[in-house]
């Protein structure tokens, strides 16, 4: 044999020894060249099958091998397939092995060649066993070849071939004739058959041969008989429930008689893989003992499967020798899951045995063992009364949860959740709060959505459970994430009874007085404070005006989205006590320009609310929010639900109401029965991925969204028109366009088009502004007003009297039918910003009526950028020492569902963050495809004392996550102004990038 190789073996030498990819690619197209001449050589005749008829049996199995070693080492074999087909065909043994592995190898069921072969797999296929026991030289070993032709068959498992030799395969496995060895192939080949053509076989048809398999005497058939069966019953599960007996009776055979031939024993253990097989199959029929008298003259097998799963839980212990202790507990295990299955049917002693032995598994040191016997604990703690044996167990699961692998820590927080009840609810709580302060953070932000799911389930006193959210907060701020808080201010706000309310006031009032809080506690500070503020009011030290003050404290170390929340508290602040109003006045003055829209359409709305509407209208915009209503599963639980899946014991945990709960939703029920008259307005949507849950409430929308009516004529008195409401999301999305983008229209509506052309060299830019007049009749008095903030050096020239400098009393300039007016701004930046500055609109038309809009210039801090190219090491040095929480800014924004996250998402937002937003791509640092990473350098024209630029270093990292469909956005630069500025821009532009 080794002198018949030797080609081969010179040729996986010389492949082995190539120092190089490209000297290995080079030696493969060589001997590919001169394998394809061989096979195909221009001056002879070939075969009707397309083979080379000189060549002889010994060139062609070595060239067929050469193609299946080339073919496995990744390179593509496009030809040769007819001398594949050629060995397959001869009858001998040694080429037809060589070619059933080169066809299983190169070939697949939907290529054209492979319906040429159909016959000869069957000829090889139905070919009696050779029994007389007697081999003559050169003649083919019948056996082997049905098992060849069976390996191949399911490895290439085309749909013709399927429909062409599956009864064939069947007809092989009931065969009285067939050897063990081709039994256990054509199971093994018919599951894979089954699997792509699932309809192939009748159930009902083919469970009796089924049954009669598992009679054999043959331990390996039986194993492969028991995979089909598996395959087949996950299938159609009715079709194959009369077979349980038959399990049960080999299950008996292996576990209670140990009848068990030699080979088959693994450590003393009887083939514990059928075993494992075995049980795998009634889990698949839970019912299977229900209805059942146990032990009292019930069927047969249903005692004798008690019996069998007894005596595994009985005689399963740790052994010395991980090889038979690994087997032992894989069946123990399967055993204790077919108890979990049968639940409240399964006998009482079962269920008490395996909770007593997994209490013994969760404290070895085997870490494996440990995993698996909290993860079975928890699935059994499920059953009714089988919790007070877990908890019984809770000091030791406690201490799994400071163990060093992560995945016991998560399972013993999983088991932790399911024993949880009135009872323990304290201790178990206090105890994994008090944990949470070492955790580490891979676990962190689960275990505080898990506390806060068990504080509101077992809370008797709902002021236990706002105190524990405000733990998690000042703990693990970062952490908590929207639909927590969102949670407490649903179940604040729908207990009016007792001093809930006035007692959550007064403690985040105290939470939020010091200078340095999480802004997740301002957020819910502020949302709390504007609809029970007044309840504390009369305390010492908590007026309205000290509720004022505590919480403007915070407005300038707060992002937009917080921002937004404190607006709509100063609102409901002003209205309540009159000594507040001379306070906000000046707040909303100031935000009334902000760069984000809607902190700037807040400050407008509210400003102008009084003027727009009568006291009493005002009144009861801003009167406190009516109780929200109750879903099936709260926000809390479809997270749970997202991040661990359905058939998680804890998502089981949490869907089922506990005591607590349903008191809770009967007072709850009685008070949504009697709802307040403020019925038009909306409740808090507590769905995740809503991300201004909370904000839309504050803003007191109505369910037709007319909520824009400040900005029209809502009253008698004359008012000069806005922009219409239904205009704004237009307006909204092209400021945002134009932030990342040289040209576009700005605005537009029936009567003004504005558009907009702008181009930024280092820290200096050229911004065109045209003002078209769309109407049929020319706009009079038409007047621009520029913002010109401290950060921005501005030149500003255009249509003459179209500058309103606020000083001279200039009358405007008309603009004509299809003309426009001009506005050309030159302007150099000082220092870092992040607001957009505002540019407002006045004129008036042909028939007296006034127009005013308000809009911002798309001028923000990328548009300074400079791009910087770092080599993967020097952008991860840089992104190290910019570590900080004045240096850092971070956001996680979920897509809507109707948006998804592919390759092609991923390019435009990488082209967004390179060519919009002028930072240079950092390749290598991505580890991944979803992740983009850039620099870049914000230029000032400001100097130094040296005399040169100072300028900010800005690093970007977006970070896509396809399967929970969000994006995650950090900036980090030396500047907290850049650091947000870089961020909302980033947002923003990930946001239209989805189309």
């Amino acid at each position: 044999m080794s002198t018949q190789a030797r080609g081969l073996n010179n040729f996986i030498s010389d492949l082995r020894n190539a120092k190089s990819r490209e000297e290995e690619s080079n030696r493969v197209e060589v001997e590919l060249a001169k394998i394809r001449k061989k096979c195909n050589p221009g001056d002879a005749k070939l075969a009707a099958d397309g083979s080379n008829p000189s060549l002889s049996s010994y060139q062609r199995k070595k060239y067929v091998w050469k193609l299946a070693y080339i073919h496995v080492l990744g390179y593509e074999v496009d030809f040769g397939h007819a001398e594949v087909l050629a060995l397959v065909r001869s009858k001998k043994y040694s080429e037809k092995t060589v070619g059933y592995v080169a066809l299983s190898l190169l070939l697949r069921g939907s290529d054209p060649v492979v319906s040429s072969i159909v016959e000869t797999m069957k000829t090889d296929l139905t070919m009696a066993p050779d029994t007389s026991g007697k081999k003559k030289k050169g003649s083919v070993k019948n056996d082997a070849v049905q098992c060849l032709a069976l390996c191949s068959l399911a490895n290439i498992s085309g749909l013709e071939l399927i429909q062409a030799m599956h009864m064939e395969v069947q007809h092989i496995l009931v065969s009285k004739t067939s050897t063990e060895q081709v039994k256990k192939k054509s199971a093994l080949c018919l599951l894979r058959l089954t699997r792509t053509s699932p309809n192939l076989i009748s159930g009902r048809e083919f469970a009796p041969h089924i049954a009669l398999l598992l009679q054999d005497q043959h331990l390996g058939v039986v194993t492969s008989v028991m995979s089909l069966l598996n395959g087949l019953a996950s299938q159609q599960t009715e079709a194959y429930e009369s077979l349980i007996p038959n399990a049960v009776h080999v299950l008996s055979l292996l576990v209670l008689k140990k009848e068990c031939a030699r080979e088959y024993l693994y450590y003393r253990t009887p083939s514990p893989w059928l075993q494992i097989k075995l049980l795998k199959f009634l889990q698949l029929y839970p019912n299977a003992v229900e209805g059942h008298d146990i032990g009292m003259g019930g069927d047969e097998h249903v005692n004798q499967l008690v019996n069998v799963v007894l005596k595994i839980l009985t005689e399963t212990d740790v052994s010395d020798s991980i090889n038979k202790s690994n087997a032992d507990h894989a069946i123990l295990f399967e055993a204790v899951n077919l108890i979990v299955l049968w639940g409240t049917t399964c006998p009482v002693a079962l269920r008490e045995g395996a909770m007593k032995l997994l209490g013994k598994f969760i404290s070895v040191r085997e870490p494996n063992i440990r995993y698996l016997g909290l993860l079975t604990m928890a699935k059994l703690a499920q059953i009714e009364g089988s919790v007070v044996g877990a908890k019984q167990h809770q000091a030791t699961v406690l201490i799994s949860l400071k163990d060093a692998d992560i995945s016991v820590r998560r399972r013993a927080l999983d088991l932790l959740f399911v024993i949880c009840d009135t009872d323990n609810a304290d201790r178990i709580v206090d105890e994994l709060v008090a944990h949470l302060v070492v955790a580490d953070a891979s676990i962190r932000e689960e275990m505080v959505l898990k506390i806060a799911i068990l504080a509101e389930k077992y809370a008797t006193d709902l002021r236990w459970y706002v105190d524990t959210i405000l733990k998690l907060i000042s703990i693990s701020g970062d952490y908590v994430s929207d639909s927590i808080w969102h949670r407490v201010v649903q179940i604040v706000t729908n207990h009016p009874q007792g001093e809930l309310q006035s007692y959550a006031a007064a403690t985040l009032f105290v939470a939020v007085s010091p200078r340095r809080c999480h802004e997740t506690t301002v957020r819910v500070a502020a949302y709390m404070l504007g609809e029970f503020g007044f309840l504390i009011a009369e305390r010492p030290g908590m007026s309205g005006e000290e509720q004022f003050y505590v919480l403007h404290q915070h407005w300038f170390n707060v992002d937009a989205k917080t921002k937004a929340i404190l607006i709509s508290s100063f609102a409901k602040l002003s209205n309540l006590y009159e000594e507040c109003r001379p306070l906000v006045a000046p707040v909303f003055a100031r935000s009334r320009n902000s760069s984000d829209m809607e902190v700037q359409q807040r400050c407008v709305e509210y400003s102008s609310m009084r003027e727009a509407f009568s006291p009493e209208a005002v009144e009861d915009l801003l009167r406190e929010m009516p109780p929200f209503e109750d879903k099936r599963r709260s926000a809390l639980e479809m997270r749970l639900l997202e991040t661990e899946g359905e058939n998680s014991a804890a998502v089981a945990k949490a869907s089922t109401p506990s005591e607590v709960e349903q008191q809770r939703a009967l007072l709850s029920l009685q008070m949504l029965s009697n709802p307040p008259m403020e019925e038009d307005m909306a409740p808090i949507d507590e769905e995740e991925d809503e991300q201004d849950t909370v904000d839309s409430s504050n803003n007191q929308q109505h369910p037709d969204g007319d909520n824009e009516a400040v900005l029209e004529n809502g009253s008698s008195k004359p008012v000069v028109a806005g922009i219409p409401k239904e205009l704004i999301p237009a307006m909204r999305k092209a400021f945002s366009n134009l932030c990342t983008s040289p040209s576009g229209v700005l605005f537009e509506n029936s009567l003004l088009q504005v558009g907009v052309k702008h181009e930024y060299v280092g820290a200096q830019g050229r911004i065109s502004v045209f003002f078209g007049n769309l109407h049929s009749s020319p706009l009079h008095n038409f007047k621009v007003k520029v913002d010109q903030p401290d950060h921005l050096r501005t030149q500003m020239q255009g249509t003459q009297d179209v500058l309103d400098d606020g000083e001279s009393d200039t009358p405007g300039c008309t603009v004509a039918t299809k003309t426009q007016a001009k506005l050309l701004i030159l302007v150099e930046v000082t220092a870092p910003f992040d607001d957009a500055p505002s540019m407002r609109i006045t004129f008036q038309t042909e028939q007296g009526e006034r127009h005013d809009y308000p809009l911002r210039l798309p001028l923000v801090a990328t548009c300074f950028m400079e791009s910087v190219n770092l080599d993967p090491g020097a952008f991860m040095q840089r992104w190290k020492s910019l570590e900080g929480p004045d240096r850092e800014c971070q956001e996680v924004m979920k897509l809507p569902p109707a948006s998804e996250i592919d390759e092609a998402y991923m390019d435009r937002v990488a082209n967004v963050i390179i060519n919009g937003m002028k930072f240079g791509r950092c390749q290598g640092v991505d580890p991944t495809p979803w992740t983009v990473s850039g620099a870049a350098t914000f230029r000032t024209g400001a100097k130094d004392l040296n005399g040169n630029n100072i300028n900010v270093g800005c690093l970007v990292r977006v970070e896509a996550n396809p399967k929970a469909n969000a994006f995650r956005v950090t900036t980090r630069t030396l500047h907290p102004l850049c650091s947000k500025a870089i961020k909302n821009v980033s947002l923003v532009s990930i946001k239209l990038a989805a189309a």
